[in-house]
């Protein structure tokens, strides 16, 4: 997993993972997740990809646009 930049050090992703057609997300309270095109569409995950190496709005993206479309719980 790589540390989740979060430039503005308010989210509530701390780090994350990048997979060709998937991303996994840990959160500060220790859930992790794993979304895929599959479950939250293409178009999300290569969002969420963009926005995780930028640090900054993955967790609000996550909040309002992904919400419980994750793949798994892991």
């Amino acid at each position: 997993m790589h540390p989740y930049k979060n430039s503005k050090d308010n989210s509530g992703v701390i780090a994350y993972e990048i997979g060709d057609d998937y991303i996994i997300a840990q959160f500060q309270d220790g859930r992790i997740y794993l979304y895929n095109y599959k479950s939250a569409g293409k178009a999300s995950i290569e969002k969420m990809k963009a926005l995780a190496r930028a640090g900054e709005g993955l967790t609000t993206f996550i909040n309002q646009v992904v919400r419980d479309r994750y793949a798994k719980k892991l």
